[in-house]
């Protein structure tokens, strides 16, 4: 298993440099840090008086890891969770926020435990989550992976300007599918068949 740190620079190196799609939600993004996500940490880099675009440009491969790190793992608690959810969940954190947890909480509620869907990694959901892993361990991470990848079709399904990242321009699986299937199995990954049955309702 990787260590957190470890995890981190993948994810990192997952997310790449800079864009500023303005189909993204989440603006400005370099390393996979969110110009949103820089202002609420107050990283005014040029020390300008300003949280900018400048600032996400200038922000570095290591101080990333370490936003990652702090805000995107510890603080919310996933270091809680069983280790075999570790990197996805924490990798999920990054990419979506909390509905990396309303993942995991719709999840467990479908197991059977009585949670709340509120996105906050408290007793009750970790408690959930270790009980779960303890009565099917080899199954809970690929079960979560496969919620995740739903997901994303849900959004994809919603929102049109959202297929892209779900939908490559060559027809195939997209960004946000390849990433969550990193996560699963290879016997639960979609066939090309199958991705095109989920998706042949787009435009």
């Amino acid at each position: 298993m990787l260590n957190v740190r470890q995890i981190a620079t993948e994810i990192v190196g997952r997310e790449g440099g800079f864009v500023n799609d303005p189909d993204d939600p989440g603006g400005a993004t370099n390393f996979g840090v969110t110009i949103h996500t820089m202002r609420r940490l107050g990283l005014d880099l040029d020390r300008d008086g300003t949280v900018s675009v400048a600032d996400v440009r200038a922000l570095t491969k290591a101080q990333a890891i370490d936003i990652f790190e702090k805000h995107y793992f510890e603080k919310p608690l996933i270091a809680q969770l069983p280790q075999v959810l570790h990197a996805t969940v924490f990798d999920m954190y990054v990419n979506a926020g909390s509905n990396a947890v309303k993942i995991l909480q719709r999840l467990l509620r479908d197991m059977g435990y009585a949670l709340v869907v509120d996105g906050a990694l408290g007793p009750k959901t970790i408690g959930a989550a270790q009980s779960a892993h303890q009565t099917a361990p080899d199954h809970l991470a690929d079960a979560y992976g496969i919620a995740r990848r739903n997901y994303y079709f849900r959004i994809a399904d919603r929102r049109a300007a959202s297929r892209k990242y779900a939908r490559a321009r060559s027809g195939g699986k997209g960004g946000w599918i390849k990433r969550a299937e990193e996560f699963i199995s290879p016997r639960y990954h979609l066939t090309d068949q199958q991705f095109q049955e989920r998706v042949s309702g787009w435009v």
